[in-house]
């Protein structure tokens, strides 16, 4: 008999319950309904297509925007035991052949990609071969051109479609207007609207603005009266290492992050991050996205951001 989603739960995560609208998105994925989960950061979304992928027969395909995001889940999901892997540029050739051949005899239970890689005549066969239990698209608002972040590779997933016929298509975001929300389902091909979403409202965040002249003086003066780990956007490359070398001159350990560094250079800053070997990193908005981390107490940005 194949475990309930809540043994599933419990087994892999150690939780006895869901958070608040997991469970109802996860229903409604295994009803097969397409399903667009509009939940806040660190709402949960991972779970979302993570517990149904192991209650149905074969394989999730996750569409994910960053490498960065893809090894992280992918790494979270083996400590907990579970058959995962990804294929992206960063990997060695012998590694990413490893993960197709898991992949198309059953040995995985999901499979991230990028958007990039979903256009190729290689993943197109192994769709063709292989039992696809849900396809998962994560960082969703990047299929929208009024999103803030679009990407035009995410306009051809729905082509993959027909290719997987009757399986669902969870697409999950933290961030999405009513006019994002509308564009998602219609790019990704909804078979019906359906939309469940949580409040973004997070009791445990206190918002605060500045108008100062000396910027650097009060980033100072913050970081130096908080413990814990901390992000500081900017708006472009060069400032990330200005301001990452103006910590380390007064003491604070920083490091800095963008598109620019080679991928090898980026994970070793990422992980030096997460392991608390580094206590600032001072990023472009590269980085980021999706990484789980438990004691990130601030996150500051130098220039108001585009949007809030």
């Amino acid at each position: 008999m194949p475990a309930t989603i809540h043994q599933i739960l419990t087994k892999h995560w150690g939780y006895s319950s869901f958070r608040p609208l997991q469970e109802e998105i996860i229903q409604s994925v295994l009803e097969g309904k397409d399903t667009l989960a509009l939940l806040p950061t660190g709402g949960g979304k991972s779970i979302c297509y993570q517990v149904p992928a192991l209650a149905k027969e074969g394989m999730c395909l996750v569409i994910s925007p960053l490498i960065s995001l893809m090894k992280d889940q992918v790494d979270n999901l083996k400590s907990k035991g579970i058959a995962a892997a990804a294929i992206h540029s960063g990997m060695h050739p012998d590694e990413q052949e490893r993960a197709y051949s898991n992949a198309r005899f059953g040995a995985l239970k999901l499979l991230y990609i990028s958007p990039e890689r979903l256009a190729t005549e290689r993943i197109r066969d192994l769709l063709r071969k292989t039992i696809i239990n849900l396809l998962a698209v994560d960082e969703a608002h990047c299929v929208s051109q009024w999103g803030y972040d679009f990407r035009p590779p995410y306009l051809k997933i729905a082509e993959i479609r027909p290719f997987i016929p009757g399986i669902p298509l969870l697409a999950l975001t933290a961030t999405a207007t009513p006019k994002v929300v509308r564009d998602i389902q219609e790019k990704l091909q909804f078979r019906q609207e359906n939309l469940i979403r949580k409040s973004f409202e997070r009791k445990n965040l206190t918002y605060v603005v500045f108008k100062e002249e000396d910027k650097p003086g009060r980033l100072l003066k913050i970081l130096n009266n908080f413990q814990g780990s901390g992000i500081i956007y900017v708006r472009n490359r060069r400032e990330t290492k200005l301001i990452a070398e103006f910590l380390k001159k007064n003491r604070i350990s920083a490091d800095y992050y963008h598109a620019g560094l080679l991928q090898k250079i980026r994970d070793q800053k990422q992980n030096a991050w997460i392991n608390e070997k580094i206590r600032i990193m001072v990023a472009t908005n590269a980085f980021g996205m999706g990484i789980d981390k438990h004691n990130v107490r601030i996150v500051i940005h130098m220039d108001l951001p585009e949007c809030i």
